[in-house]
């Protein structure tokens, strides 16, 4: 039987959330998913259906979201249902709710120097197999700071300050760029990169949300 992965995609246009969405179903289908595309967070209501899927991959950068839609979300992953996302579209989500903060394991707060700014991720050696025969790599688009809980498996990061600011007096921090965490028995992964859909497509950040995803929807046979 085929495994069951729901996106949603929505809020902030800025981040192209339908062509990505399309792009991560693509690598789901390809990997034997079924794959249901939603661009409404009632998608989140029906307890019953998450608690069933293997997969829910959220693309809604900032917006609100209704107790009612948030809590069957935290119980589906909590039983064992995977979580996985990039960029703004997981984790600058939902400003206000601290649950889905909680579960995602962070939240987006600055990119000192917008789009456009050349840095490198480097990867975690040995950390996961999720980064297995990645090396660092380049990117040119949005630098995430990130709040992180402490209780994520940190895979790659990625150095600031890179442009100046105001945190550039703390000198250099090394900030998460990949995650993985627990959730009850659900597993949850995030990526960072993703500004755009090209971002998003190109590798290594292609092979490293398939990876992720791949492995949060295996939650349940863990």
């Amino acid at each position: 039987m085929s495994k069951q992965a729901l996106i949603v995609q929505g809020g902030w246009q800025g981040h192209e959330p339908a062509l990505v969405a399309e792009i991560l179903r693509k690598q789901l289908a390809e990997n034997g998913f079924d794959v249901e595309i939603s661009d409404t967070l009632d998608a989140f209501r029906d307890e019953e259906k998450l608690l069933g899927l293997d997969l829910i991959v959220p693309i809604w950068t900032m917006g609100e979201i209704a107790k009612e839609q948030v809590q069957p979300v935290l119980k589906a992953v909590a039983s064992g249902v995977g979580l996985a996302g990039c960029h703004g579209g997981m984790c600058d989500a939902f400003r206000q709710n601290v649950d889905w903060q909680f579960m995602t394991g962070g939240q987006w707060v600055a990119h000192p120097g917008n789009d456009g700014v050349e840095y490198t991720v480097n990867i975690v050696k040995g950390s996961s197999p999720l980064v297995e025969g990645i090396e660092d790599f380049s990117v040119k688009s949005e630098q995430y700071y990130m709040h992180v809980d402490p209780a994520v498996k940190v895979l790659a990061t990625t150095r600031f300050p890179t442009v100046d600011g105001p945190h550039a007096s703390n000198g250099p921090v090394d900030v998460p760029v990949v995650w993985t965490k627990l959730w009850g028995k659900g597993r949850v992964f995030y990526c960072s990169l993703g500004h755009h859909a090209d971002i998003v497509e190109q590798e290594p950040t292609l092979t490293i949300m398939r990876r992720g995803m791949l492995w949060a929807a295996e939650g349940k046979n863990a």
